[in-house]
């Protein structure tokens, strides 16, 4: 399952192996700098990310931090922005028309 979350212009993207209770959402939340928490599995707009094959070191460390935190089961989180015609380096980042469950 994947979560969204919007903060700052960025939509942070939260892979896990099961859903998270209220409790963990707050948290995450927290963590995010207060975040918004879209509750849509899907989100419409054109993105750039990581590509979905490369775990970034950035998400090594911040599921890392949610461990710490005490939130069991992320598996991975990704930062995405608006795709804005920016050039991208197509050995680490992805064009994405929407995000949805299958981006990781």
């Amino acid at each position: 399952m994947i979560l969204f979350f919007k903060e700052s212009g960025k939509i942070l993207a939260v892979g896990t192996q099961a859903s998270l209770n209220q409790v963990d959402i707050d948290k995450l939340i927290w963590l995010f700098g207060e975040a918004e928490w879209i509750r849509a599995e899907r989100l419409d707009g054109n993105f750039v990310g990581p590509r979905k094959e490369m775990i970034t070191p950035w998400s090594t460390n911040a599921v890392e931090i949610t461990q710490n935190m005490g939130i069991e089961g992320i598996e991975r989180i990704e930062e995405f922005t608006v795709f804005n015609d920016q050039s991208i380096d197509p050995m680490l980042q992805a064009a994405y028309s929407g995000l949805d469950q299958s981006i990781f």
